[in-house]
Parts: C-alpha cells; structure tokens; sequence
C-alpha cells in the first residue's frame, strides 16, 4: 500500500526536505516533476545532511506531461487555494496521487482548469493576506488525512 505526493516543478529545497522525510516515515512515494529549483545529486543530498534521502521512495520525472502519461491510470488529486473541495471531501484510496505546485506559482492555471473536479483545497481564514500554506505543511496536512482514512497502513 502506498501514498503518492507528487511535487510539480518545486523550488525550495527545504520544503522538498521536508516532504521527502514524510514520505520515508509513512512509506509513501515522492515525485518529483521536472524543472527542479535545485540539485539531488548525491554531493547536494549529502550538504544539506539529507541522510534519509536513502530510505525515499523518490521518482523523477522530465515533465508533468510525461507523469501524467505514466500514471494516467491512478486517481489523482490536485492540491490549490482554488480548490473546489475540501480536502477532507474525498474517501482516499491505496494509490492516490497528491499534486503540488511549485511555491510561487502553484499548478499550471490550465491543468487546473481542465481538472476542476479533482481539485481539493486546505480551508484558510478569508481575512488572511496569507496566499497559501508552505508547501511541505500543505503536503503533510493531505497525506495524513489520506492516511488516517486508511488506517495508518504500516505505521505504528
């Protein structure tokens, strides 16, 4: 049984850090979309003391339209502020897929556009002058609601 958290052209390598760790804790698969805002080679893994990243079910993939055509079998769900459901609307299943967009920009307008029903959305304060949570609390705050539907698969 397995999580998918799908990073789509992310740009802070701390955020990236942070989900990378979830996903090793609940063993859940990263994806990561190319262009990447930084390197994960080995010798950047091993400065920024990414000693984890071993235990990271991490896939790459050169563009969202080549994951897209790789898993257009899985159920996939579009994390944005323009969200049309909560993210607790939904009754997840074993082999979700989570997309988030980059920091600054989000999920392209017109994919999102295109796949309105499969939005879902983190509810904020409409008075904030806060655009979004950061990406990696975002990344959490989805997973473990999938994960807490499922039972905590493998996980004490």
């Amino acid at each position: 049984m397995a999580l998918h958290v799908v990073l789509v052209e992310p740009e802070i390598p701390p955020n990236t850090g942070n989900i990378a760790r979830s996903c090793a804790a609940t063993n859940s698969v990263l994806h990561l979309v190319k262009p990447l805002g930084f390197s994960i080679d080995d010798k950047a893994l091993r400065r920024a003391g990414l000693d984890y990243w071993p235990y990271v079910k991490v896939e790459v993939h050169e563009s969202l339209d080549e994951f897209l055509a790789e898993y257009s079998d899985h159920r996939m769900f579009l994390s944005t502020t323009k969200g049309t459901h909560l993210f607790t609307d939904f009754e997840y299943r074993d082999e979700d897929m989570f997309l988030f967009g980059r920091e600054t920009a989000g999920l392209p307008r017109d994919f999102i556009a295109d796949n309105q029903e499969k939005t879902i959305r983190i509810p904020m304060s409409k008075d904030t002058r806060l655009r979004s949570f950061n990406l990696s609390n975002s990344a959490n705050i989805v997973l473990f609601e999938a994960l807490r539907q499922l039972g905590f698969p493998d996980l004490e």
